[in-house]
């Protein structure tokens, strides 16, 4: 029988909310990612400032201390005017290859097209996965690669990229991501409507074989919209997902997860019974959605940081799973 995992908030949440004393992170703390290194943990972000723009930022954590974070400012601006990235840099996702960090993000240009406003997903690199300059100022993903939307342009990243070492040399990365189909409409559902997505490297830089591995589900009210941001980590045999929802049950973001044998093909069980972080309409920071997860494992459990209200105006918060329960139907 497979499981799924249910989350105990940290009592100090947000862990990391925006600072009106930080111009470049004033106004917006969202979409976390979180990786392990020598200082302990370091948590890249997009902070917003008083004019609209988002920009990746960085903050670090000693070990033992993870919800005690040090900001470090800004570690990649926005791009040059009349590009993909102009206006925001939002949605991080850091690898090492190698020597070289990789450091995926996706761009804003500052149109008003809604979610065609996303036209790509860039690519900066660092040799200390701190100091990071663009491998191009073109977009490395863009949203016209899947065979059931050729004509989209909206993409977004906030997934996670794993190593398959049985894989054959050209499929050796799958970078997990988000496809943004929705276009500007009344109706949410044509507006907000996205699907998460696969892609596949043999270096971190050229990306093929894009396929759609989730979609809404009409018939369930906490992802009848979309589904986003797809968080995927390896659990011995099996492949695990935390991914968004967004539904008319709330109208903004919850986190429901899924379970694979292959990674491609996932079992989300009848309903709702999925569901594993939901809104919590007595907390003043996260009674709205809760959205972006970003997942990193402990000796004991697993630890997940994500963002409240407003897409990160309150900020980022924690939070803690020991152990996973049933998925009843998913046998």
């Amino acid at each position: 029988m497979l499981t799924h995992h249910r989350w105990r908030r940290c009592p100090g949440n947000p862990v990391l909310p925006p600072d009106p004393c930080l111009d470049v992170e004033s106004t917006r703390c969202m979409n976390p990612f979180v990786v392990r290194a020598t200082e302990g943990y370091r948590l890249y972000y997009s902070g917003g400032d008083a004019e609209g723009r988002q920009r990746i930022c960085m903050a670090t954590s000693a070990p033992g201390a993870p919800g005690e974070f040090v900001r470090h400012g800004v570690i990649l601006d926005v791009g040059a005017p009349g590009s993909f990235d102009a206006h925001w840099c939002v949605l991080p996702c850091v690898r090492r290859f190698g020597p070289t960090w990789h450091l995926y993000y996706s761009g804003h240009e500052g149109t008003d097209l809604g979610l065609q406003s996303f036209p790509g997903i860039g690519l900066a690199v660092s040799d200390d996965g701190i100091h990071f300059s663009r491998h191009s100022c073109e977009p490395t993903i863009t949203g016209d690669q899947t065979a059931e939307f050729p004509d989209n342009r909206g993409v977004a990243g906030g997934g996670t990229i794993l190593e398959d070492a049985s894989a054959d040399e050209s499929h050796r990365y799958r970078m997990y991501y988000t496809l943004a189909v929705g276009r500007k409409d009344a109706d949410v559902r044509v507006d907000q409507e996205k699907h998460c997505a696969v892609c596949h490297s043999s270096d971190g830089i050229h990306w093929h074989d894009h396929r759609l591995i989730l979609g809404p589900r009409r018939d369930v009210a906490n992802e009848d919209i979309a589904v986003a941001a797809p968080v995927v980590w390896r659990d011995g045999e099996l492949y695990r997902m935390l991914y968004c929802g967004i539904g008319t049950r709330w109208g903004y973001y919850s986190i429901s997860e899924a379970v694979s044998e292959d990674g491609y093909r996932w079992c989300r069980g009848d309903g709702d019974e999925n569901l594993s972080l939901v809104p919590d309409p007595a907390s003043p920071w996260e009674s709205q959605m809760v959205e972006y997860p970003s997942v990193i494992e402990e000796s004991d459990g697993l630890r997940l940081f994500y963002c409240g209200n407003g897409y990160g105006k309150t900020g980022i918060g924690m939070a803690f799973a020991a152990d996973a329960d049933p998925i009843p139907t998913c046998s």
